[in-house]
């Protein structure tokens, strides 16, 4: 299967998504959107264990392509609830991994994108915007949550409200983002380390996306309780007899991802 919008590409266990529309700054469109889903549906359908989610040209994305028609983009809000919410959702619900290689250019809903990644791999010379009010809009794909959460209220409104530049090393220092790398090893990178969590235990890693997930809204006793059931599902697993084994055979485990 081919698509205009999207590259694909599984290799390793880890399947490739490239945003493709670089003569937009990889802008998000209704059929950008409805091939990433596809996109991942068959990522998930081929057994990948990791995604890595990246950008074809010079931007990571651009956020939504405003060249569309002008009566679509004025009802903004049910563009959210048919094609923005549901993405941003589904990743969030993903039982494997995912690694964002923010390669240039990460805007608007294109940071919120960029962000819902669990391992975000940022090229140095890219940057982030937060540009809503720029054009009299809110922020949008999660983007309010994923900033708040890693750099807490005062520093999400500065960003918000003035819409201006960040840089990757200021995205760094601020936590939105793991590691930088230079420009030209930025998917590389990112590739290794979805490499990396392909080969790993995959329940016990769908497990922790989650469990973090949750304990970000979650008191301390909740905290316990989803541990305690999701430990009892991880100590269950196959991967979890085989690392027994193997620390008993004094030899690296090797997981089969059950």
């Amino acid at each position: 299967m081919t698509w205009q919008t999207i590259d694909y590409a599984l290799a390793d266990g880890v399947a490739t998504l490239t945003l493709n529309r670089p003569d937009r700054m990889n802008a998000l469109c209704p059929q950008l959107f409805d091939e990433l889903t596809a996109a991942i549906d068959r990522a998930l359908a081929e057994k990948a264990r990791a995604l890595v989610l990246t950008g074809a040209g010079r931007a990571f994305c651009s956020g939504a392509d405003l060249a569309g028609d002008t009566e679509r983009l004025a009802d903004s809000g049910a563009m959210l609830d048919r094609y923005y919410n549901p993405l941003i959702r589904k990743i969030a619900g993903l039982a494997i991994p995912v690694v964002t290689a923010i390669n240039g250019p990460a805007v608007g809903a294109g940071l919120g994108l960029a962000l819902a990644g669990d391992i975000i791999v940022m090229a140095r010379s890219a940057y982030g915007l937060l540009a809503f009010v720029n054009i009299g809009l809110v922020p949008d794909a999660g983007s309010t949550w994923l900033v708040a959460k890693a750099v807490g209220r005062v520093r999400a409104l500065e960003l918000a409200l003035l819409g201006e530049r960040l840089s990757a090393e200021e995205a760094l220092a601020a936590g939105l983002v793991t590691r930088l790398a230079a420009d030209e090893a930025c998917l590389t990178d990112a590739t290794a380390i979805a490499r990396k969590l392909a080969a790993g235990p995959s329940v016990a890693i769908g497990l922790i996306r989650h469990q973090v997930a949750a304990a970000l809204n979650a008191t301390l006793e909740e905290t316990l309780a989803i541990e305690r059931t999701n430990q009892s599902i991880a100590g269950g697993t196959r991967d979890f007899a085989e690392a027994v084994k193997a620390f008993g055979e004094k030899r690296p485990p090797i997981f089969e991802g059950r």
